[in-house]
């Protein structure tokens, strides 16, 4: 009926106390706290448990404060951290930290029920109840199973009493150890002569009291308002704990021995006013932490199951009821919880829950700071009191923690979940949502750019940027692939299609070209991006492309075609590719035209093609450098990466060993491996003799009349047919491939930059030389005028030799000042950045001259 909320809706109305501070509390201060407390102020001392407590409230803090970040920047679903981490880190993060949170969480659940059975056994045997411990976390594991079947809001109920309880608790014991106050006592419990067990073990032993403030994070499925409710409830919840375990270890100190809390678990009892509210809390706190965990775990895996992962875990993405509630993963907690229960060893567990934890947190706040680095405009977190630099601080100390307790299971829990990465990595699957990959990676490529750009460009940097143009997608999967072979790794290749049309009709054939391109670059495992160009006037398109297309300084350099594509008739939606040869090689851009070929023999198999052998025509220009440096690139690729580079040199008139030696020393030069041959007298049978075993043939072409000719006379359809696979090659820029660091533009900047330093040297030593000229000049004439010497012609003589001294020392410095001007300007024509240039500006000295 309108105005009716459905059950689903009916159900999610946890607030911030009762979805978050209360479970975050309860679980907080639980069996650590009234079971272990006292063990670890007896174990070290006051001053030291006060520093275990703040370390690992420090982590929890950290942690709260990329938790609130992360949750108010998303609306958090099911799954709580699991669900944060994965929709930041991907899948493979994601899933392997799923993984380690529901252990975490489950093992916790068999960790609390021991600790009751612990402090149900005491209460128990003295009335004369014979049971052991492990029988009654048994019993208590029952129960807490039949509340978790039956849903969160039956649970979130019982956690009201248990509340109660833990107050009245806390209450009974802080007044009894104010009863019990002794000063003397408290400074002498500060530190401890010989402590039982070391630093870090007792920390191992005490972290899993602090772990609880995430608990809300994994009810975040059934809050009204997560973004609100998780920075409150969880802050709050953090806040409270760091008062209680502070305050009662200083009551404790101040009310107890050290050996006595050691040795008697009990001391928080005797300390009370009513020792039964201490048991009454220890049982409500203990099976409340259960509880918790028995809520939270299942959740985390059927989010985690929901997301189709690991696929032997989707029958737990079931739920039942109007809640959803995660029977499967409730079942699969409790058969968890009771193998920990019958290992039995609270401290032991202790440790394993708390590297569990540790790891959580640490992915926790790496999963925050990689987000929040990322500058990504998405990136709002509501939470105001944030700095991506509190994430990276708890992820170090959750690392530092995590190797001081135990180095060798840190270093094992790291790699197993590392393993679970890499696995993950490997299985490929459909993405099912945005994470903040992506945007990292494109902060990447912006600073990358950023930073290129400020550094001169060199021909020892030169790569392949390949704009492929394509009529079809039969053309376009040669190209491609022949793309991906001269890039060697290094280039990035961008596959055109000029589509002519106008309207509504330009951008319905532009979508349907980008669909095909996209499908054959998938389907092809192609290394490419797409690019369709629709309009009426695609000649001025494509000009336009060939000058301005790239980003900084990745511009376009390279313009690949196909000559079948130039075999065919242009039609009114496809234009005519052979009219872009020459406007290409205007701008700048090396052309390339592929006439593409099967290899014979085939290979037995598909994908099993291999280059044997590459036929490089070399004249000694700019062609023949960069047809080698393409070859060599081929060279890398997995296709070629055993082929021999053939070098056929036609720029000789004679063979003789004089020649070969020169040849064979100018690839060495380039660094590049080949076998020489001179060929003389070439023609085109010598052309296709010698090319005959050749798998790719790299030939040099020019425009005549617009027109390709390989060799400036052979037209290519006389050529072509009866070779492999042939690029017919034309470059458009020098190529240098034995440029050295210090040549080219970046020389001529040193050299501009040299004459720069050596001006202002040159100025700053003619203005001191002025300025002292002038000191010295002012002291001697004020020298003669105390001494009232008479003002005969000597002496006026002499006083006008000391004027003109400091008068040719300050025409000196005035033009080396302006050698200096311009020395600068010649340096801001070349474009030495103005950072560096005032910086070799010489101060004015501040004297003025008055001579």
């Amino acid at each position: 009926m309108k105005g009716m909320k459905t059950d689903g809706e009916q159900v999610k109305k946890l607030g911030t106390f009762s979805g978050v501070f209360t479970p975050s509390v309860l679980t907080i201060l639980g069996i650590i706290l009234f079971r272990r407390h006292g063990f670890v102020v007896g174990s070290s001392g006051l001053g030291t448990a006060l520093g275990i407590i703040c370390i690992a409230n420090l982590i929890s803090v950290l942690t709260s404060f990329s938790l609130a970040a992360i949750a108010t920047n998303m609306k958090v679903k099911g799954g709580g951290d699991y669900y944060l981490i994965s929709r930041t880190l991907g899948k493979e993060f994601g899933g392997a930290i799923g993984l380690v949170l529901f252990l975490a969480q489950s093992v916790s659940i068999g960790f609390y029920c021991i600790g009751f059975g612990e402090a149900a056994e005491g209460i128990l045997h003295p009335m004369g109840w014979m049971l052991s411990s492990r029988i009654i976390a048994f019993a208590a594991l029952g129960f807490l199973f039949v509340l978790a079947w039956v849903g969160a809001d039956l649970a979130t109920k019982f956690q009201y009493i248990v509340m109660a309880l833990l107050v009245l608790a806390l209450t009974s014991f802080y007044v009894g150890g104010l009863q019990h106050w002794d000063s003397s006592l408290l400074a002498g419990n500060w530190t401890k002569d010989h402590p039982s067990m070391g630093f870090w073990a007792l920390f191992a032993i005490f972290f899993p009291a602090v772990t609880g403030f995430t608990q809300g994070v994994s009810m975040s499925g059934d809050l009204e308002d997560s973004g609100k409710s998780l920075p409150l409830g969880t802050f709050s919840a953090v806040a409270i704990s760091i008062l209680v375990y502070a305050s009662t270890a200083v009551v404790l100190a101040a009310s107890n021995s050290l050996d006595s809390l050691v040795s008697d678990y009990n001391t928080m009892n005797k300390t009370a006013v009513l020792g039964f509210l201490i048991d009454a809390g220890v049982i409500a706190a203990t099976l409340s932490s259960a509880m918790a965990s028995f809520l939270g775990a299942p959740r985390i895996l059927q989010s985690l199951s929901g997301d189709k992962i690991f696929k032997i875990l989707n029958p737990f993405s079931k739920g039942a009821g109007p809640g959803n509630n995660p029977r499967r993963g409730v079942l699969f907690s409790l058969f968890l919880a009771v193998a920990v229960i019958s290992l039995g060893q609270l401290d032991l567990i202790a440790g394993i829950v708390s590297m569990f934890f540790l790891i959580s947190y640490g992915l926790l706040n790496y999963a925050t700071y990689f987000e929040a680095s990322t500058l990504s405009p998405s990136f709002r977190p509501r939470f105001k009191w944030y700095h991506r630099y509190f994430s990276m601080a708890g992820f170090l100390a959750c690392l530092f923690v995590m190797m001081a307790i135990d180095m060798k299971t840190g270093i094992a829990s790291s790699a197993v979940l590392f393993a679970v990465y890499q696995y993950l990595r490997r299985v490929h699957g459909p993405v099912r949502w945005a994470d903040s990959r992506r945007s990292h990676y494109l902060q990447q490529v912006r600073s990358g750019l950023l930073n290129a750009s400020e550094d001169v460009e060199h021909p020892r940097e030169w790569r392949p940027y390949v704009l492929i143009f394509s009529n079809d997608t039969d053309t376009l999967s040669g190209l491609l692939r022949f793309s991906s072979l001269i890039e060697g790794g290094s280039g990035i290749t961008t596959a055109v299609r000029l589509v002519r049309g106008k309207g509504y009709r330009a951008m319905k054939l532009k979508q349907i070209a980008q669909d095909q391109m996209t499908r054959e670059i998938q389907e092809g495992e192609f290394r490419a991006f797409p690019l369709v160009v629709a309009g009426m006037d695609l000649d001025s398109a494509a000009n336009t492309l060939f000058q301005s297309y790239g980003l900084g300084p990745v511009k376009a350099n390279t313009v690949l075609f196909s000559w079948q594509d130039f075999n065919k008739i242009p039609d009114k939606v496809l234009p005519d590719l052979k009219k872009y040869l020459k406007p290409a090689v205007r701008a700048r851009c090396n052309t390339l035209i592929l006439n593409a070929k099967p290899l014979v023999p085939a290979p037995e198999k598909p994908g099993e093609e291999k280059i044997r052998r590459i036929d490089v025509w070399w004249n000694g220009d700019d062609t023949g450098r960069l047809m080698l440096l393409l070859a060599y690139l081929a060279t890398r690729s997995r296709k070629a990466d055993s082929a021999s580079i053939h070098l056929m040199a036609i720029n000789y008139d004679r063979d003789n060993q004089e020649i070969r030696e020169e040849l064979q020393e100018i690839l060495e030069d380039f660094r590049i491996e080949a076998e020489p041959s001179i060929i003389l007298g070439l023609d085109r049978e010598t052309l296709l003799a010698n090319s005959k075993e050749a798998d790719l043939v790299f030939l040099p072409y020019t425009l005549e009349k617009d027109l390709p000719m390989i060799f400036s006379k052979y037209e290519p359809e006389t050529v072509l047919p009866d070779l492999a696979t042939t690029a017919m090659v034309m470059a458009a820029i020098p190529m240098d491939l034995d440029a050295a660091p210090e040549e080219g533009r970046i020389g001529e900047l040193a050299a501009v930059y040299d004459e720069l330093e050596h001006a202002v040297a040159r100025a700053s030593a003619a203005e001191k030389e002025a300025v002292r000229a002038a000191e010295e000049a002012q002291t001697r004439l004020e020298a003669m005028e105390k001494e009232q010497e008479s003002g005969g012609e000597r002496e006026e003589k002499l006083i006008e030799a000391i004027k003109q001294r400091a008068r040719q020392a300050r025409q000196k410095a005035q033009k080396e000042k302006a050698k200096l001007e311009k020395a600068s300007q010649k340096a801001l024509e070349k474009g030495i950045e103005k950072d560096i240039r005032d910086k070799l500006v010489i101060e004015p000295s501040g004297k003025k001259d008055d001579l």
